[in-house]
């Protein structure tokens, strides 16, 4: 399957396709200067798969991990792209999730003031979500994504045989944010996760597709595209409340998204398809420091944080809320009533 995504000046195909990885000479220039950007966790064998197949490749690999997600990694990876002689006309290729993605976008947007960006998405996260958009970033101490650049991708190459190595739990925190695309945009696929058996490769598709449709009308984040956000807000506090990152991002934004969603039926629903996924409860974060991390959040202004409320399957609306209130918030707890 083949998508577009159409923006002026910078409009790129996403590929999706089992087998993809171990073809990219049809979808990408192998022949130029290139620098492939991984983690330790990505399986050595697709890191070689992908790696094969360049003429003058070399591999920045860094600690698996949302806690690598920082400047002074971002700073190496610079510095090797610099040692290996990249100029304005090579290019960085990310292989792995949304924090690989992210650090060599990023490092993309920078290096010499620009250079091309291949996005190979491997976990369901990025597949469903964060290899499309252009957004890449990295963390300034437990503040998330807070130093970045839009920078799009000039493909974005997604081969859903490389979930075969990931395990259930990253799969599972990933079919979240799939789901957050369902409840506000498209009710038929929050049907899907209700069937008895997933089809994931039709999750990834439409997934991506409804992503692609929402970048196409707000690239840059002016209306339309703030609704990605929803759960975000007190989903990003809670990941950085664990100095350890005891919670993986979509089981966060999971968490995050029950205290808004205000249909008590639909809430009803949301909690069976996790039960279903696995996805754990968080209960126990900090909620001091969480609120402290609120107070950072990057889609504040001066009269609170604009939050994302979805009412029924399908709708949403947005709502700014002060920060006392979101403190007020957490204090319950999502799981075992709704919250107004």
């Amino acid at each position: 399957m083949k998508l577009n995504v159409n923006l002026p000046g910078s409009s790129y195909p996403i590929w999706i396709e089992r087998g993809a990885l171990q073809n990219l000479s049809s979808r990408l220039e192998t022949s130029r200067p290139s620098i492939l950007v991984c983690d330790s966790g990505i399986p050595k064998k697709w890191v070689d798969l992908a790696a094969g197949q360049f003429d003058h490749l070399d591999v920045f690999c860094f600690e698996q991990g949302e806690g690598s997600k920082n400047l002074q990694t971002f700073e190496q990876l610079l510095i090797a792209m610099c040692n290996a002689g990249l100029n304005r006309k090579s290019q960085a290729i990310a292989l792995g999730g949304g924090v690989a993605g992210d650090m060599a976008g990023f490092a993309a947007a920078c290096y010499m003031r620009g250079i091309d960006f291949y996005n190979i998405p491997t976990t369901v996260l990025s597949q469903v979500d964060s290899s499309v958009g252009g957004k890449t970033a990295v963390d300034l101490g437990p503040v998330k994504n807070i130093v970045g650049a839009f920078w799009q991708p000039k493909a974005v190459i997604i081969d859903p045989d490389v979930l075969s190595t990931l395990d259930a739990r990253q799969i599972s925190a990933g079919l979240a944010e799939a789901l957050k695309m369902g409840l506000l945009f498209d009710p038929e696929l929050i049907a899907m996760f209700e069937q008895d058996t997933l089809d994931i490769d039709a999750i990834i598709a439409r997934s991506i597709d409804l992503k692609r449709i929402v970048v196409e009308q707000d690239e840059k984040e002016a209306g339309l595209r703030k609704a990605l956000n929803f759960g975000h807000t007190i989903g990003h506090a809670i990941e950085g409340s664990y100095p350890d990152h005891d919670y993986l991002h979509g089981e966060c934004v999971a968490t995050g998204m029950l205290y808004f969603i205000e249909n008590p039926q639909l809430k009803e629903r949301v909690l069976r398809i996790y039960e279903k996924l696995h996805l754990p409860e968080i209960h126990n974060f900090d909620r001091q420091e969480a609120s402290r991390l609120i107070r950072s959040d990057k889609k504040g202004n001066d009269t609170g944080i604009a939050c994302v409320i979805v009412d029924e399957p399908g709708h949403f609306r947005f709502e700014t809320r002060d920060v006392g209130h979101l403190d007020q918030m957490m204090e319950e707890d999502p799981y075992e009533k709704h919250i107004r």
